[in-house]
């Protein structure tokens, strides 16, 4: 574990799995945030807690931006936002993930309606198809991902159980590095191949 969340460096983008600390890597998370890593840029789906998951980064003023689709759970978030000393990105949670999944396949970025007349739509290119306008939504990727799974086996595959999916298996293929802190540790051909969420070829390292 120490030696997983050693390869953060300062000033790097990382993606963090999970939805409100659910499907997060929390250890990962808890020693991260016992570290003099600073002027980190978090793609999250949301802030979580400040006493928990990757809260406790922004509680700790390591993080300069986030990525985000909300934040109303951690209080901690906002009055830094307010503050200046934090920025925030707000992207609509479909979108959030429509860019992180662009960024996985090579893909330049997404089409889509969403934010159209609203705040989202500010300087972004608006690309019109048939007759419907649409706002360009580019690509998102990271330097890292810290993901979290249910299951792993020794040659990186991963299954994540019910909504622990959340972001983790898209998050795996737009991210430079892939660290996944896994519950249960099996022996590679354990698992049944169509069950897998992540195959292996996205994971770098697995922590236990």
């Amino acid at each position: 574990m120490e030696q997983a969340v050693a390869k953060v460096q300062s000033g790097m983008t990382l993606m963090i799995g999970g939805f409100l600390a659910g499907g997060s890597p929390l250890r990962m998370l808890d020693l991260l945030s016992q570290s003099p890593v600073k002027d980190l840029v978090l793609i999250c789906n949301d802030t979580a807690f400040p006493d928990r998951a990757h809260g406790k980064l922004i509680a700790n003023r390591q993080v300069r931006k986030v990525i985000t689709s909300h934040i109303g759970t951690n209080p901690v978030t906002i009055e830094q936002m307010n503050a200046g000393t934090l920025e925030v990105e707000f992207v609509p949670q479909g979108t959030l993930a429509e860019r992180i999944r662009a960024g996985g396949a090579g893909l330049g970025g997404v089409l889509t309606p969403t934010g159209l007349g609203t705040l989202v739509e500010a300087g972004k290119q608006k690309i019109t198809v048939e007759g419907k306008e649409y706002l360009l939504e580019k690509w998102l990727r990271a330097d890292m991902a810290l993901l979290n799974a249910s299951t792993g086996d020794r040659s990186g595959n991963l299954i994540y159980k019910g909504t622990s999916q959340n972001l983790n298996p898209v998050m795996a293929t737009a991210a430079d590095t892939v660290i996944a802190e896994v519950g249960e540790l099996v022996e590679t051909g354990d698992l049944v191949p169509e069950t897998v969420h992540t195959p292996g070829i996205f994971v770098n390292y697995i922590v236990l």
